[in-house]
This record gives C-alpha cells, structure tokens and sequence, in this order.
C-alpha cells in the first residue's frame, strides 16, 4: 500500500461539477492498493499518518502530529499510486488491486483512520472520475510505502 500525504491548507474533491468533500487546514492522503495488501498494511499506515509530526508548533517548527493540530482528513483512492514506469513510457498499473480487494482495503483505511482520530474523515468516490483540488502548506508532500518502510 502506497500513500501520499500532503499537508493542506485546504482540499477538495469534485465529481460531476458537484463538491463531494472539503476539508480546511489537515492531510490529503491519497492511497494506492495492491493485492498483496493487508490489515497489517493499514494499521501500520494508519498510525504513521496519525503521529507524524509535520505541523508547526508554536515556534514553527514541524513537530506537532494531526491529533495535536485537531486537523481534518481527505483520504482519497488513487491507483494511479501503484504505477510501474520501469519499462518505456507508458505506466502499467498491473501492481494496483483490482476493486474487489482495494474497496475494502481502502475502506478500512478511512475506517481506522477515524477511529485513531475520533472523529470522521472525508472521502473521496472510489472509481469515481474524481478532481482533487488542493493548497499544498509549505509544500509538505511525503510518500510513504507499507513495503518500504524506510
């Protein structure tokens, strides 16, 4: 499992011309599910989301997690995270679960995510032809990979 998180100042996801979800100041993750992904995948992602310390403390210094900052959560499907770009120039995404196994995968990603954080979170429409908008803060942008984890 592949996330990316952004520290936003704001986020959105627009489908069909009609805002579906919106946050202000918090995370837009958005992950990306293979086959081989697991609970054990998720509880280890879910708790790296919640206590990384990427916002500003009182002397602006990244050094307070979103359950300090008591900021709101995007957490959008992205298959297009799982792209191999090892070979030519045309991505295969033949690493991205199929919707069979990644909905409830990512279902239970935002489930977990809302319990670590006790309160809900936005979602985005899996499968859904989806716009992401987004004021990245700082920039802060992090990849995280539940295979890697470096």
């Amino acid at each position: 499992m592949r996330i990316l998180i952004q520290r936003v100042t704001r986020a959105s996801v627009t489908i069909s011309k009609e805002v579906k979800s919106m946050i202000n100041n918090g995370l837009l993750i958005l992950i990306g599910i293979e086959e081989s992904d697991s609970n054990e995948d998720i509880e280890w992602l879910v708790k790296k989301c919640v206590n990384l310390r990427i916002f500003d403390d009182e002397q602006g210094i990244m050094n307070k997690s979103i359950l300090d900052s008591g900021g709101d959560v995007l957490a959008v499907s992205q298959f297009t995270l799982m792209a191999s770009t090892k070979k030519g120039n045309r991505p295969s995404y033949i690493k991205a679960a199929k919707p069979e196994i990644s909905v409830p995968l990512y279902e239970a990603f935002c489930h977990k995510m809302e319990e670590a954080l006790n309160k809900p979170i936005m979602t985005g429409v899996f499968g859904a032809d989806m716009q992401v908008e987004l004021i990245n803060d700082g920039p802060v942008t992090i990849l995280i990979d539940s295979k890697n984890r470096e």
